[in-house]
């Protein structure tokens, strides 16, 4: 993958380990519930710098002791707000990662031929259900020049270029802005069917 343009973590040096490092991206996405998105996208800089390192590696997560590991992300500030069951994830991504590709997060994708087979292969990744393998495809396709054919349709909601509906449309303040506005919109509609169902 060479270096891409995220502004996800909305923090430079954090936005540069996702544009160049697809573990990073990978995890990032992982850690992207129930924490706000930055802070999220801003977990595999931490990591790599409490590892020492300028990038992250599933080898090195993988066989890493998992009460350090745990350690690493519950220290201030902790890289989420469930940094012990996040640390666990993290390193279930990582073997997995090793186990079935070699440890080369990027062949996740590399040679997918179309759509539905990245999907396939997304959803098979530890802590990635349908929702979030479909934004992810969404966010390598919009922002990584990742496009078998076929991915829009495979994304689903999340594919079309004006979706606002995820991570995967936004490039920077603005369209952060314009997908949390979509997002509340779509919770209050989900309350008032609600609501209107009970009638």
């Amino acid at each position: 993958m060479s270096d891409v343009t995220i502004r996800l973590a909305q923090e430079p040096a954090a936005d540069a380990l996702l544009g160049r490092s697809p573990l990073a991206a990978l995890v990032g996405m992982l850690l992207d519930q129930q924490v706000p998105m930055e802070w999220a996208f801003t977990g595999p800089y931490t990591i790599a710098t409490r590892l020492d390192g300028d990038d992250l590696d599933a080898r090195q997560i993988a066989a890493y002791d998992p009460e350090q590991f745990a350690a690493l992300l519950s220290a201030k500030p902790a890289v989420h707000r469930y940094p012990g069951s996040m640390a666990g994830r993290i390193q279930q991504l990582c073997r997995f990662l090793v186990q079935r590709y070699d440890g080369d997060a990027e062949a996740v994708w590399r040679d997918a031929a179309t759509g539905a087979e990245l999907l396939k292969r997304l959803t098979e990744l530890p802590g990635f259900g349908k929702q979030k393998s479909q934004i992810f495809l969404a966010l390598l396709g919009k922002q990584y020049g990742v496009r078998p054919q076929g991915w829009r349709e495979a994304a689903g909601d999340y594919g079309p270029d004006d979706a606002y509906r995820s991570v995967a449309d936004i490039t920077g303040p603005e369209t952060l802005a314009k997908v949390r506005a979509n997002k509340q919109e779509l919770k209050q509609a989900a309350k008032a069917a609600k609501a209107a169902a009970k009638k």
